[in-house]
């Protein structure tokens, strides 16, 4: 039986956001959207850098500042498709942006994110 191998967290961001490039011609405010460098594997000197700069444990990955359907913006948590858990700081601060007003989800892959923001999107 052959394994086929599951596309890591980062590979699922980059092709939401290749098909947010593509997709700009139907949904202009695309060019808005970023992603938030929180994750990721780094040197203990840099993740000390970026703490201090403001990084926080918990913040989504991806936001689309984009007020839609009484939100104030979209935050999006990607995960991969198998093996990827939200974290607790990451519940957390789901929670609180929602009560904030913005509308945050996490994503199991790029395509139910992208799902996610054209749902968004509908006038």
């Amino acid at each position: 039986m052959v394994k086929i191998p599951v596309p890591t967290e980062a590979a699922e961001q980059s092709c939401l956001f290749e098909w947010a490039d593509m997709a700009q011609t139907k949904y202009p405010c695309l060019r808005h959207m970023f992603a938030i460098p929180n994750g990721g594997s780094r040197h203990i000197l840099e993740a000390v850098n970026l703490k201090k700069q403001g990084v926080k444990r918990g913040v989504p990955d991806i936001m689309l500042p984009v007020a839609r359907q009484g939100y104030h913006g979209l935050f999006i948590e990607m995960k991969r498709q198998k093996g990827g858990r939200e974290s607790p700081e990451q519940k957390e601060y789901k929670e609180y942006l929602i009560g904030e007003g913005y509308k945050a989800v996490t994503c199991i892959s790029w395509f139910v994110a992208r799902r996610e923001i054209e749902e968004y999107l509908k006038e």
